[in-house]
Order: C-alpha cells, then sequence, then structure tokens
C-alpha cells in the first residue's frame, strides 16, 4: 500500500511542476504586462497593443492573446479581435471570457453563417473534444490513470468487502474515463495537426471556382469569418470551406492563419 501511494506522490509532483518561459527573464516580461495593462487601462489603446505584440512573440499565452483580442476590439479592428480571441481559445477553450468576447466579437463582422448539419452525436462528440485543450485533456487521463492505482490498492489491501467493491468498479470506471479522455486528447491532436483555419482580414473577399482571378464567382465573404484550409499547396491561392460546406478558392494574402 505504501508502495502505491508513494507512486501518486510522484505523479502528483510532475503533474504540478511549473513550466519554465522561455524568451524574456520574466521580471521583464512581468514589467511589461504591468506596463501594457496600464496603458490599456488608460485606454492608451495604439500603446498597448505595442507591447501586447511584444509578449505574444515570447510564446503562446492565453491571456496574452485574449488582451489582444479585447485591445483589437476597442480599436475597432474586427477582424483582428475574432483572430487572436479564436487563438486564446484554442490554447484555453474552456475560459468564459474567452468564448463570451469571442461571440461578442462575431456579432460585429458581416457574414451569418449558419453551419451545415451532422448527425447529432458527432455534433456532440465535437463539442466534447473542443471543450478543453489537448493538454487538459492528457491531464484528465493520468489524474484518471492515478486513481485506478489507488482503487487498485484498495481493493488489494483492503479487508473490508464494501470498500474492495469500492475499489473495484472504481477501478474499472476510471479506467474507462483514463481511455475516454486519452482518446479525445488524441483526436483533437490529431484535428489540431491535419485541420488549418484562417480568419479573412480583406473587408470583402469574392470566393471563386478556381486559383484565378477569371475563375468564376461564386461567393463574397467579409473580414472575420473563420475558414478552414482545405488546400494551400499553391504559392498564392488557397482552397477554403465555409460553415455552410460551400467550397471555392480564395488569394492567400485576404486571410491570416490562426
Amino acid at each position: 500500500m505504501k508502495r502505491i501511494y508513494y507512486i501518486l506522490f510522484l505523479l502528483f509532483l510532475c503533474l504540478h511542476m511549473p513550466m519554465q518561459v522561455s524568451g524574456a527573464a520574466p521580471s521583464a516580461m512581468d514589467e511589461l504586462k504591468q506596463q501594457a495593462d496600464s496603458a490599456y487601462a488608460s485606454e492608451n489603446f495604439g500603446e498597448a497593443l505595442d507591447m501586447y505584440l511584444q509578449l505574444a512573440r515570447q510564446g503562446e499565452n492565453a491571456a496574452i492573446y485574449y488582451n489582444l483580442g479585447c485591445t483589437y476590439y476597442r480599436l475597432d479592428s474586427m477582424a483582428k479581435a475574432v483572430l487572436w480571441f479564436e487563438r486564446a481559445a484554442q490554447l484555453d477553450p474552456s475560459d468564459d471570457d474567452i468564448r463570451f468576447n469571442l461571440a461578442m466579437a462575431r456579432n460585429k463582422t458581416v457574414d451569418r453563417i449558419i453551419p451545415r448539419h451532422e448527425m447529432f452525436f458527432v455534433s456532440m462528440w465535437k463539442t466534447l473534444m473542443h471543450s478543453q485543450s489537448v493538454s487538459e485533456w492528457a491531464y484528465c487521463g493520468v489524474a484518471f490513470f492515478a486513481l485506478a492505482l489507488l482503487l487498485v490498492g484498495l481493493y488489494l489491501y483492503s479487508s473490508a468487502i464494501v470498500v474492495r467493491k469500492i475499489g473495484f468498479f472504481g477501478a474499472i470506471l476510471s479506467v474507462l474515463l483514463c481511455v475516454l479522455f486519452n482518446v479525445l486528447a488524441y483526436n483533437l491532436r490529431q484535428y489540431n495537426d491535419t485541420h488549418t483555419t484562417g480568419i479573412i482580414m480583406a473587408p470583402a473577399v469574392t470566393v471563386r471556382s478556381t486559383p484565378t482571378r477569371s475563375g468564376t464567382d461564386l461567393f463574397v465573404i467579409h473580414e472575420g469569418t473563420r475558414v478552414e484550409i482545405r488546400d494551400n499547396s499553391m504559392r498564392d491561392w488557397a482552397e477554403i470551406q465555409i460553415a455552410d460546406g460551400k467550397v471555392g478558392w480564395i488569394e492567400r494574402s485576404v486571410y491570416e492563419a490562426l
């Protein structure tokens, strides 16, 4: 039993080891963050924007991306606001403030695209998968694996029948949840690796049937619209798909990838 507790203690330490931030020294970054926050609070949004962009270049950070989204929102640059809120949501999809402000920014864009219909269980699975980040699903899997070890220990070493039953059935449930969370983490990682998403930056973009300006005009989309990049193998053009399933070609210069 002591051996099991020792293993759990080591797992706990691994899960709670602080991550080191690469790039500038933490004190310098903290000082720059404070200056940026002060500029934002004083409504010096242009100055705050420059400093938040410097911080964003140091590495991925949901809080900095969120602040950039808020700053662009106050500067009435909705396409950029959507872009940075989307990037923040990719890192921390469970944050309510990020989701709320992303919805607010989307509501100020032109296009109102109704997503294409999917099977109920497919839609539910995608919603569940995107409700957490890859690392959060992985941590949940490790936590339930550790819980399964503890419950197995209860089953093996306890003399009380009730405790042994709790350990047996609890371990089975914990293993199943561990598998589920790891499958969600794997599927989300595969999705992120195989799907490229962009936000339209130009005021209005004509989507064409072929990757040439002489191609047939199919439909028009506007800044702030989210598109999935289906083919970006060409130098100047990319094939995109919007939420309702429509497909066409746009110039690569009119969107920015997440």
